[in-house]
């Protein structure tokens, strides 16, 4: 709610000093919209945990003193191993497409709720990078920009972009992430090789984009610490059914819609460039 309160400031100031007093009621905006996204993303794992009767946690919000966001996502605690990839790969793919399911709405409301205002030349701020879904829902709802404008995002427009990146975070196919695991159970052991693959990739993009820097040394650690090997489960050579393998290619294209190479770049730094 406060960070929310900020960004709602922040957006009514249209890119202006003409900063309004703070008040906390509007961060809800905000709060709402992204604790709508993480939670529905957890209680789709807790939910589909609890239909095969393994033993998981509620969903753990967690806030943190973070200017942009107030929070470093949401948990359950899952107790028990997995032990079949049919279970690993429902319980892994439930979370992020019932959270892409309702950021969908919150993302087209959010953007409805915005405005397109001028752009002032000696503007400096945060920059943020444009996902496939974010464009095509920026242009139904608002169609192309004209020259020296852009949108100025609603806070729950905002909490909808992040709902987006956060989504397609969890479904880089590394380690013990909800990728990993939807990755594990439909490749089996190939899974590793891409797992190293992916974690390459994500080392390149630091040298991109700063925005990658912390899930780069994230997902180094995690090689380091637990293995690139995804924990086997006891069917491990058992194809998954047509049907998962559909839902997989699904959870694919959700990834593409969601990711965006640089999702945070400050504007006075590209200008310099």
């Amino acid at each position: 709610m406060y960070v929310g309160s900020f960004h709602y400031a922040s957006f009514s100031a249209d890119f202006t000093d003409n900063f309004p007093s703070i008040s906390l009621v509007y961060g809800a905006w905000y709060s709402c919209t992204i604790l709508a996204i993480l939670g529905s993303h957890e209680f789709g794992h807790y939910f589909a945990c609890r239909y095969y009767d393994v033993d998981a946690s509620l969903p753990y919000f967690l806030p943190a003193p973070l200017p942009l966001t107030g929070t470093i996502g949401a948990v359950i605690r899952i107790r028990h191993s997995i032990p079949t990839k049919r279970m690993l790969f429902d319980i892994g793919a439930a979370g992020p497409i019932a959270g892409f399911i309702v950021a969908v709405p919150a993302l087209f409301l959010g953007l409805r709720l915005s405005r397109v205002v001028p752009l002032p030349d000696n503007f400096v701020g945060m920059s943020l990078g444009e996902p496939l879904l974010f464009q095509l829902a920026a242009w139904l709802v608002w169609g192309d920009a004209p020259s020296g404008h852009t949108i100025n995002l609603h806070p729950m427009g905002f909490a909808a972009w992040l709902g987006l990146l956060i989504t397609a975070l969890n479904l880089f196919p590394i380690g013990q992430l909800d990728g990993g695991h939807i990755a594990y159970a439909t490749l089996g052991s190939r899974s590793t090789a891409l797992s190293l693959t992916t974690t390459a990739v994500v080392v390149v993009l630091a040298f991109f984009s700063m925005s990658w820097i912390i899930w780069a040394a994230l997902m180094v650690g995690m090689m380091i610490f637990l293995g690139p090997r995804h924990p086997r489960t006891v069917d491990e050579h058992v194809p998954l059914d047509r049907t998962r393998q559909l839902i997989a290619l699904g959870t694919i294209a959700i990834f593409i819609l969601c990711f965006t190479p640089a999702p945070i770049e400050v504007l006075d730094i590209i200008t310099q460039r």
